[in-house]
């Protein structure tokens, strides 16, 4: 399946127009093939539906229902010709609207009656786990380099191999530190166990994610969706592969911006560092 932007033609234009789109291997298109019938009104209704832009001539009515038969991906519209007065003005500024309602619109996987697995549990992974508890989530599960009994006591977590956590999780959640022996554990390995109806969620460190196979995850329906707080590098750029995903959420590495957290960093930070000057422990001390 490929990911590239959809593209329709509503009648076959000259072919310096088609080689350009073709050789750019920016876009996947679909056209009408004639130039002497237009495309039939239903059909051309039928085809838009999903795609990301349209080519149109003077023959085709750009009006309100073909707009809502597109559907919310429709970003382009580019018409062959100077004159636009089939083109209905006031419907395409719909910007920020959301068109007709529909059945299944921006539905997702509810966490009631889920199971949520915690890559690696420490007291962040108890966190969310203590923030979910409210939405009916029926198991926590989690693996680590070993259990932590004490901590998955807090939460009634079991702890569980990387092949079940992958296997049973609805949610998986990545909470684990950055280390040489967790550098791309999240991998084509692990998405492949997971079910096509998972999440996965990192707010850990970009590089516990080989991003070309959680790509190829994402873009083949082997896995759902994903949200990402953090990535490789921090910003992405915005043409990586992975913002092409409408089933991929990335944010800029926010998972702590709140006043209250931004602060208690600080201060932290500063008393680590006023203990160390004073040859005293520190209050948070990686031990080395």
């Amino acid at each position: 399946m490929s990911s590239l932007p959809r593209v329709y033609i509503t009648r076959q234009i000259p072919p310096e127009g088609l080689k350009i789109l073709s050789e750019s291997g920016q876009v996947q298109f679909d056209l009408w093939d004639s130039d002497d019938v237009p495309v039939p009104r239903k059909e051309l209704l039928q085809k838009v539906k999903g795609v990301d832009a349209l080519v149109c001539v003077l023959t085709e009515k750009i009006d309100a229902e073909l707009l809502d038969a597109a559907g919310p991906n429709l970003k382009v519209l580019s018409t062959m010709s100077v004159g636009f007065d089939h083109l209905s003005l006031e419907e395409l500024k719909k910007s920020g609207g959301w068109g007709t309602w529909r059945t299944l619109w921006l539905c997702g996987y509810e966490l009631a009656n889920s199971t949520v697995g915690i890559l690696g549990l420490g007291r962040i992974g108890v966190a969310i786990a203590e923030r979910l508890k409210p939405f009916k989530v029926k198991k926590f599960i989690y693996t680590d380099v070993a259990p932590r009994p004490e901590l998955a006591s807090l939460i009634d977590a079991e702890y569980v191999s990387m092949d079940e956590l992958a296997s049973q999780s609805d949610f998986l959640t990545v909470c684990c530190a950055l280390t040489p022996e967790t550098k791309d554990i999240c991998n084509k390995d692990l998405f492949s166990k997971m079910k096509n109806t998972s999440i996965f969620i990192n707010t850990s460190r970009g590089g516990v994610v080989d991003q070309e196979d959680l790509y190829e995850a994402l873009s083949s329906g082997q896995i759902a969706g994903a949200g990402l707080d953090v990535t490789v590098p921090e910003p992405l750029p915005t043409s990586h592969p992975l913002f092409t995903l409408n089933n991929c959420v990335i944010l800029p590495h926010i998972a702590s911006a709140s006043y209250s957290t931004r602060n208690a960093m600080s201060a932290l930070a500063a008393n680590n560092l006023l203990l160390g000057l004073k040859g005293q422990p520190m209050i948070k001390e990686l031990k080395l």
